[in-house]
């Protein structure tokens, strides 16, 4: 695979002998991007030792703009990797791909959309018929919920080349971004400060950074996947309300364009908005998914045409390893 000539290794060191019984079990570990704070939890429990503790020996792959995760499962390339969001999951559903979600580390997609002030946009809904900066992967995942929610149209649609040129040179641009991302970087390059607007506070239901595991793991190693799912969940926690330094060491060695205040930034909104553990990880934990939230995606992509609604979308995931023995 053409990943495999890219990929940086976050498991730097080999474990210590251990008799063969004890042995720890290697998980090779996709991530959807360049290492960042939307990350930090599986960093943490990497540089903590909670995968360690667990019997797994991870390594952590990083990703990029040329890597395809779901891509890398499906090959055996990788055990398990990150899911950037719901459509992913309901796209290997679709494919029938021997790989499954295993649990949700974002209970609110972090997706926005940006805006200048003083245009007279106050909310999602007056965005309808103005032009609006998005990626080619938007046009089939969030914007079909917002022609259905706010009538936008695809009239509207430019292309988004994921810089922020375009709308720091046009106080009418509207775009896409990533709440823990695009919003600083703006203010940070062109010291102004946009209007933001997390399309999950207005309904969206979709998950992101979720935990995707192969069929052959699953099947062959099902104590490897709650494992990982479990010390991942302390890892998460830990990133964001305990220590962050052992996580932001390795984030910024595996990405040197890294930079301590973004990182910090991202961890302050993803504590402010809940990302992590709000909705029904308030009460189920990190990493929780429910067949409601999956129906309640499925159900407005069905409609939109984006998948037959006699697709089983449950075959995308797989609520086995959520719940006790974190």
């Amino acid at each position: 695979m053409a990943l495999m000539a890219l990929a940086v290794l976050s498991g730097c060191s080999q474990p210590a002998p251990k008799p063969q019984h004890s042995a720890l079990t290697p998980i090779r570990f996709a991530t959807d991007w360049h290492a960042q704070a939307e990350q930090g939890g599986f960093y943490e429990a990497l540089a903590t030792g909670e995968y360690k503790k667990r019997g797994l020996d991870v390594s952590i792959i990083q990703g990029g703009p040329a890597v395809n995760v779901p891509q890398l499962l499906a090959s055996g390339a990788v055990d398990m990797g990150i899911g950037s969001n719901s459509f992913i999951v309901l796209n290997l559903a679709q494919e029938q791909a021997p790989v499954k979600a295993v649990a949700a580390y974002m209970q609110k997609d972090p997706q926005v959309l940006i805006a200048h002030t003083g245009q007279g946009i106050g909310s999602l809904s007056d965005m309808k018929g103005r032009p609006i900066l998005i990626s080619d992967a938007a046009i089939t995942s969030f914007w079909p919920w917002l022609r259905a929610k706010f009538g936008f149209s695809d009239t509207q649609i430019r292309k988004y080349n994921h810089s922020n040129a375009t709308f720091l040179s046009d106080p009418r641009a509207i775009q896409e971004g990533y709440l823990t991302s695009e919003p600083y970087t703006i203010e940070k390059e062109g010291h102004v400060t946009p209007a933001v607007f997390l399309l999950a506070d207005a309904g969206y239901p979709g998950y992101a950074a979720m935990a995707l595991a192969t069929d052959r793991l699953i099947q062959s190693d099902p104590a490897a996947v709650k494992a990982f799912v479990d010390a991942s969940a302390a890892g998460w926690k830990a990133y964001l309300y305990g220590d962050p330094k052992p996580a932001d060491a390795l984030i910024m060695r595996d990405n040197p364009d890294m930079t301590q205040d973004v990182l910090d930034q991202a961890r302050a909104k993803m504590r402010d908005k809940g990302l992590v553990d709000g909705g029904d990880a308030k009460t189920q934990g990190i990493g929780a998914m429910t067949d409601a939230r999956w129906a309640a995606t499925f159900g407005f992509a069905s409609t939109a045409g984006i998948y037959p609604k006699t697709m089983d979308a449950k075959a995308g995931y797989t609520l086995r390893f959520l719940g006790p023995s974190k």
